[in-house]
């Protein structure tokens, strides 16, 4: 499972290797995704599921920082207002956080371990289903990032 995980993320580093700020703002018909939101979104995800959802960790900065209510969607919508260099290190930070989770999940139960915030129904999720989960969120976005980086410069592919 985390060979695909892997697969995926890198997958999506393709679709965004040697992009400008100007491909990664590029929107593709009426959808107002763009590279950069997903990055960042990504970014969220991976911290929010193997570090805060799984091991019951308060969000870092710059997630912590941010006023959810007022924006459900902050990072998508921050995304324009940083270089591609600053969301890629962003991305590529909270990967080693989400290895580093998943590393200690696995020693300390393995793809069973029930995570430690729990939904609102009083169930948890292991860390098999997370990372499920994340496989399935990766494919979908990295099929939006198919369209968007067609759009920018023709490039298809994996």
């Amino acid at each position: 499972m985390l060979g695909f995980l892997d697969y995926q993320r890198a997958t999506f580093a393709w679709k965004c290797r040697g992009l400008d700020a100007e491909g990664f703002n590029t929107k593709v018909a009426a959808s107002s995704m763009t590279l950069g939101g997903m990055m960042k979104h990504l970014a969220l995800v991976e911290e929010g599921w193997f570090s805060e959802t799984l091991h019951g960790r308060e969000r870092g900065a710059p997630w912590s920082e941010v006023d959810w209510k007022a924006d459900r969607d902050w990072e998508w919508h921050t995304a324009p207002d940083d270089s591609p260099e600053e969301l890629l290190a962003q991305w590529e930070r909270s990967l080693e956080i989400a290895r580093a989770g998943v590393a200690e999940a696995l020693e300390g139960g393995g793809l069973d371990q029930l995570a430690e915030r729990k939904w609102s129904d009083g169930r948890a999720p292991s860390l098999r289903w997370i990372i499920l989960h994340m496989i399935e969120e990766y494919a979908r976005h990295n099929g939006h990032a198919d369209l968007i980086r067609e759009a920018v410069d023709g490039e298809t592919g994996e």
